[in-house]
């Protein structure tokens, strides 16, 4: 039984326009190596207390698992885009400052079934998928899970940042750190969850129509006892015994209870250290009348050389 109900709220650093002096994006396709070098050269334009955070960051995350920068410039946004991949007349403000930062915490890359492997995605409701487990649903709770808890090269970083927030102030994206969780679960569990005995399933949209599988056995804990790292899914991860499917109960039930979260407003850009955070996302009620959320997403590794075999450029494209 669940006790302590407290979850700490992400690290918070707010900053005012003034703070940020970072140059105009360069006339370059996102997804360039122009693109991605200007960005990494301005990233010692980065504010100082932007800069060190994200340093200080890389090095020993916040136990809340996420870090929560207020005040990051967006530029003009328009009309919300009507699906993910649709054209826009926004300047590139919002990208070059992501990718800014992307670049201070690591190596942005994109996944080739993620909006064909974009570097910034954009992140909106879409009609047809209201009530499916994937980012661009609403009106279902979207399950706590590790970002490509399936994938041999997933994100060490996920960074979402908000361009337009619900109007309707519910959409809140939530968050579990293992360093809150693992405390509150007995140590039978953490046994059980320290061994190879969980399979995932592949994301649909990495699927491209195929049916899915289940990969390999794998722990859903890694690391130091009294530090772990997390691989978790909600939706696509079973145990492939009893006791290993009761402790992956376990463990979702603590999630449930201690989480937290934020509903994000322009200029909020939240952090997510994927090795030890899930998140989700609350549902919520949109429009599609140009007015709706609108995030944009970039993930972040810590290494390139991991995925060379199968990456192009920036584009991982592992094949299941």
């Amino acid at each position: 039984m669940i006790t302590d109900l407290s979850h700490r709220p992400p690290a918070l650093l707010t900053t005012v326009d003034t703070d940020w002096r970072l140059p105009a994006a360069p006339d370059a396709s996102i997804d360039s190596t122009e693109f991605l070098t200007h960005a990494a050269h301005a990233a010692r334009l980065l504010p100082v207390a932007v800069h060190d955070s994200l340093v200080d960051f890389c090095d020993e995350p916040d136990p809340s698992g996420a870090l929560l920068i207020r005040g990051v410039p967006t530029g003009h946004v328009p009309a919300s885009p009507v699906r993910p991949t649709a054209p826009t007349a926004k300047d590139r403000t919002s990208e070059f400052h992501l990718l800014t930062i992307g670049r201070r915490l690591g190596q942005p890359v994109g996944y080739l079934p993620e909006h064909g492997g974009e570097l910034v995605q954009n992140i909106v409701p879409v009609s047809s998928t209201e009530q499916r487990q994937v980012s661009t649903s609403s009106k279902v709770e979207l399950m706590f899970h590790t970002e490509a808890a399936f994938h041999p090269h997933r994100p060490r970083f996920l960074l979402l940042l908000c361009l337009r927030g619900d109007r309707d102030g519910v959409a809140r994206t939530t968050l579990a750190s293992i360093r809150v969780v693992a405390p509150l679960l007995d140590p039978s569990v953490l046994d059980v969850l320290f061994e190879p005995r969980f399979r995932t399933a592949v994301d649909e949209s990495y699927l491209g129509g195929r049916p899915s599988g289940l990969g390999a056995p794998m722990a859903v804990l890694h690391g130091h006892r009294h530090s772990p790292h997390l691989v978790f899914d909600a939706d696509l991860m079973v145990g492939i015994d009893v006791e290993a499917d009761r402790a992956l109960t376990a463990l979702g039930e603590a999630v449930a209870a201690v989480h937290t979260g934020a509903v994000l407003e322009a200029g909020d850009l939240l952090i997510i250290d994927n090795s030890i955070a899930v998140h989700g996302r609350s549902p919520f009620r949109p429009r599609f009348d140009g007015l709706d959320r609108w995030l944009q997403r970039t993930f972040v590794v810590a290494d390139l050389v991991p995925s060379a075999g199968e990456r192009t450029g920036r584009i991982v494209s592992t094949i299941f």
